[in-house]
């Protein structure tokens, strides 16, 4: 079967996972495997799906502190 378009075993989501769980080397590799054109399939979607749900939280996060600002403003006047 192709590399990159075979499913990960169970071992390997276990490693990705540790991997994607140490502060500062999980935002390289989620970049990393998001956007490298080779490497598996299923990690690739995986990663780009977590970064896309962060940007939505962040965008969510600074509506929101928009949002709370304006009314701490109003409340003020």
């Amino acid at each position: 079967m192709d590399e990159e378009i075979r499913p990960l075993t169970v071992g390997e989501w276990m490693l990705t996972l540790l991997v994607l769980a140490i502060p500062l080397v999980n935002i390289v590799m989620y970049l990393y495997w998001a956007f490298a054109s080779t490497g598996n399939l299923n990690r690739r979607r995986f990663c780009q799906a977590s970064l896309l749900w962060f940007l939505i939280l962040v965008g969510f996060g600074i509506l929101f502190a928009i949002l709370a600002g304006m009314g701490t403003f109003l409340i003020e006047r």
